[in-house]
């Protein structure tokens, strides 16, 4: 009987469906639960004021996402008035900030203010005390990025007073 005959033909026919259903009931069972892509549309999620513990001044946080675990990190675009900046805070898995518009000014524990305009990128590495707002004349917005590490994404500390601040302009 030859490849060419109706039986064989059938019987071949048969043989690789066979394979093939098995291979992909095997590749479903390596990928249980899979997540799927999602979208997040502009708007959809509420601008919040920056709470008066964190922040000094009109800071509008507008939430981007907070990634499913396994992953762990979390964005938001952050818009601070003109003064307004955070309190100092550490993150334990570190902070990128990507400026986006207007002019900021950040620092960490110890060393000098540096003025951050759009497209500038900061990074703090875990545990670094430091602060970030806008120029005293001048708004700044940024996109905050970080993890969480055992829930918790940032640690909170005391407010930059204004006498600090001041001096900062001084730099």
């Amino acid at each position: 009987m030859d490849a060419s005959t109706p039986s064989r033909r059938a019987f071949l026919q048969l043989t690789g469906a066979l394979l093939w259903t098995s291979m992909i009931g095997r590749a479903q069972i390596r990928q249980p639960n899979r997540m799927n892509m999602k979208i997040t549309r502009i708007g959809s999620q509420p601008s919040i004021q920056g709470p008066n513990d964190w922040f000094t001044g009109t800071v509008r946080i507008d939430p981007l996402f907070n990634a499913p675990a396994p992953a762990r990190a979390t964005a938001a675009s952050v818009t601070f008035e003109p003064g307004a900046r955070t309190a100092w805070h550490t993150h334990p898995l570190g902070q990128t900030l990507i400026v986006t518009s207007g002019c900021g000014w950040v620092q960490r524990e110890g060393g000098p203010v540096e003025e951050i305009h759009p497209g500038d990128i900061v990074w703090f590495p875990p545990g670094e005390k430091h602060w970030h707002g806008a120029a005293p004349a001048t708004a700044m917005t940024h996109i905050a990025i970080q993890e969480a590490l055992d829930g918790k994404a940032v640690d909170w500390m005391e407010k930059v007073s204004d006498e600090q601040y001041e001096r900062a302009r001084g730099n």
